[in-house]
């Protein structure tokens, strides 16, 4: 127990220098960088524009210190160590995911000879379709968290956060981190399955540091302004393809016509395929939270025990109500 937790705590620097990891130095700074034209923005008075102004703008106690980013970062360090310890026996993992994936493809359809593409095609196709699938099952995840009562008291956890910082990227229920890592598993284990069947065993992608292409320009474009203070929207024409960290702070809005909006991760398209596309164009102003349908995730153990007990109890039969009763007719 005691070499997990110090195997788990050794483990966390490398967040800030490990590609893959959203809080990884490279992408703190390019999101440091994108705040400085909105602060020159909100800057009217010349004499405010200086570098202590501008470092005020950027980590503002008010945000910083919230007790609620003190949560996220408990529980950076405490779901790091629920998942060295409960996630390892029970989680799926790529390699048995691509090997029955490529095997049912061979059982399907029979064994093929290889396309003999180029190796840059093959890359270029097998980089891509990892992007391509795995920004879809995010989204298609993400909904369902939304969407069935269930998994939303675990989705909850995340957005009952009161302000946002780049670790609040970490502040999840352990259920819902189970989700997504057996969802990677599929979405990896599938794409290498089927980038076997079709091209033989030598699979490669184009990675910077290790990170999909994509992945990496994903982050390097301010995904750590998703998740704070700072309104940078890419314009209505680009946040038609792209959700920008405008648009997911919108996602986070406490404001019931914000709910269940702005699902996607990297690619807007989702959203526009099923109506639940806002553009930072369309909001004016917004507050984080879940506002009226706070959830009393006051205490790091309220985050972890509440949502079992609300999530069991969404099985319980619920009583009969009148629709035409006033009480219960949703407004306009």
């Amino acid at each position: 127990m005691l070499e997990v937790f110090n195997n788990s705590i050794l483990a966390l620097p490398s967040y800030f220098t490990d590609a893959n990891k959203r809080i990884f130095i490279g992408y703190l700074v390019t999101a440091w960088l994108m705040a400085i034209p909105v602060f020159l923005a909100a800057t009217s008075n010349k004499a405010e524009r200086t570098f202590t102004q501008f470092m005020k703008f950027v980590f503002p106690k008010r945000v910083w210190l919230h007790n609620s980013a003190k949560q996220d970062y408990v529980l950076w360090l405490l779901n790091k160590l629920l998942k060295t310890l409960l996630f390892g026996p029970i989680v799926l993992t790529m390699v048995p995911v691509a090997l029955f994936f490529s095997d049912g493809l061979e059982w399907l359809f029979g064994a093929i000879t290889p396309f003999a593409w180029s190796k840059a095609s093959i890359i270029a196709v097998f980089t891509f379709a990892l992007f391509i699938v795995d920004d879809l099952t995010r989204f298609l995840l993400h909904l369902a968290l939304h969407k069935i009562d269930f998994l939303w008291h675990f989705h909850a956890v995340h957005h009952s956060a009161k302000v946002l910082t780049p670790f609040t990227i970490y502040r999840t229920h352990p259920v819902e981190s189970y989700l997504y890592a057996c969802r990677m598993a599929i979405v990896q284990g599938s794409v290498v399955g089927a980038g076997y069947y079709l091209f033989g065993g030598t699979l490669s992608m184009f990675d910077v540091l290790g990170a999909n292409v994509f992945v990496f320009l994903f982050n390097v474009l301010g995904a750590n302004l998703r998740h704070s203070h700072i309104w940078f929207s890419f314009g209505n024409k680009v946040e038609g393809v792209l959700i920008s960290p405008a648009q997911h702070q919108i996602h986070h809005s406490n404001n019931p016509i914000h709910f269940d909006t702005n699902l996607g991760s990297a690619l807007a398209i989702w959203d526009r395929m099923c109506g639940t596309l806002i553009k930072a164009s369309e909001v004016k102003e917004i507050e984080i939270g879940i506002g009226q349908y706070d959830v009393k995730h006051d205490s790091i153990a309220e985050i972890y025990w509440r949502p079992i007990v609300n999530a069991i109890g969404s099985f319980k039969p619920k009583r009969a109500i009148d629709l035409n009763n006033s009480k219960y007719k949703k407004t306009p």
